[in-house]
């Protein structure tokens, strides 16, 4: 078991509720169930999952930090592309999946700041939890703007204006494969056979939208670490990720969509180095690597794909607008002009700023393992967040 803290004695009640209902549906399936679906349930079953049971989970006390959470100045420099956005489409922002709500209102105050504010900035956001935070977040932060703020269940049926997710991909579940002996199995949730009060991997044969997206990946034959003396290449495929970009060509009139998370093009993210696959659990600030621990209490995530979310898109009918790394996005966008304005603030806020500003940018922080990708349609002038350094190229 990985060096972690103690879960509280009615997190760990909680965490055994979920996991009876998972296994409760193993044993229904037939006795495995995908990842995707194993994934799913962990992190947003109702009143039990991650997402939905009421545990912290961003900031100091939570799991994991994001940028927003970091520094208000990763909102303050983004509102520069979401304002340029609006000002060629229309004067609305969607944002999916707001976390805490803290970029909502950094990016309110700042748009106010800039005259360029929205009449409306929806959050598509499925947690009522969260929905709770973020709108108390923004009823402190940003009282004055927080009637602008509402709330979806769904996409719209039709939008103009940016639409924002920004560490929001990563947790939308992906399928796990495994590629062995040239042979493609899908990776799946079953009862381990010695305890099966607990959860283990087991493989079947890919089948399906599976394995027909896995044929036509660039997949090593299963180079990698061993299993029962024989080499196998573990990786990721998220088909619900893919279609949500595409949803957007159906819905998005005129505008823009910014993709921002941690991921790779298609080349990197299957290279042969990469034979453990991307997905990873966090628990209290520590990253581990077994999705079956404490199911409810831990984050699971996966890098993205972003060649993968470009085709979607572009087939959908969007245009690929850019593709670059946070940093370089983040500098476009007058990041640096951001922290010149907090300089009057005194030395010591100024040093907190710039540390945070070196954690957005700099290639061995978040600067280079975060992307951003711009998909729109009739946007007729170049994004400002990518006017040097695009890398569309590459994807």
């Amino acid at each position: 078991m990985p060096n972690l803290p103690a879960p509280p004695a009615d997190a760990l009640a909680q965490s055994a509720r979920l996991a009876a209902l998972i296994r409760n549906e193993i044993v229904a399936a037939g006795g495995w169930i995908s990842f995707s679906r194993y994934m799913g349930l962990a992190l947003y079953a109702p009143h039990l999952g991650y997402y939905a049971g009421g545990t912290e989970k961003f900031g100091e006390e939570g799991d994991f930090i994001t940028a927003p959470e970091l520094t208000p100045l990763f909102g303050q420099a983004l509102a520069a592309q979401v304002g340029e956005i609006m000002c060629a489409s229309v004067p609305e922002i969607i944002e999916a999946g707001a976390g805490s709500g803290r970029l909502a209102a950094d990016l309110l105050l700042e748009l106010e700041r800039r005259a360029c504010l929205p009449e409306r900035y929806g959050i598509l956001e499925l947690s009522a939890e969260l929905r709770a935070r973020q709108r108390e977040t923004l009823v402190r932060c940003a009282p004055r703007l927080a009637e602008r703020v509402y709330w979806l269940d769904d996409l719209p049926r039709a939008f103009s204006g940016a639409v924002l997710a920004n560490e929001m991909l990563d947790a939308i579940p992906p399928h796990v494969i495994a590629v062995r002996g040239g042979a493609i199995f899908e990776r799946g949730a079953a009862l381990a056979a010695d305890a099966p009060e607990m959860f283990a991997w087991a493989d079947r044969p890919a089948a399906g939208a599976v394995l027909e997206a896995a044929q036509r990946l660039p997949l090593p034959g299963g180079e990698g670490r061993g299993e029962g003396g024989k080499s196998v290449y573990v990786t990721e495929i998220n088909l619900a990720a893919a279609a949500w970009a595409a949803e957007w060509g159906a819905r998005l009139r005129r505008g823009a969509l910014l993709l921002i998370d941690y991921g790779y093009p298609r080349d990197e993210f299957y290279a042969p180095s990469r034979a453990r696959g991307t997905l990873m659990c966090h628990y209290r600030q520590r990253a581990h690597e077994d999705p079956f621990l404490w199911p409810g209490l831990v984050d699971m995530t996966g890098s993205v794909d972003f060649t993968a979310m470009a085709e979607a898109g572009f087939d959908a009918g969007l245009d690929v607008l850019g593709y670059t790394s946070q940093g370089q996005f983040l500098l476009n966008c007058g990041l640096l002009d951001c922290l010149a304005r907090r300089e009057p603030e005194g030395a010591a806020s100024y040093a907190r700023a710039a540390r945070a500003v070196q954690r957005l940018t700099m290639a061995r922080e978040m600067g280079e393992s975060f992307k951003v990708l711009a998909l729109g349609r009739e946007m007729d002038a170049p994004l400002l967040g990518f006017a040097r350094g695009d890398r569309t190229c590459a994807l």
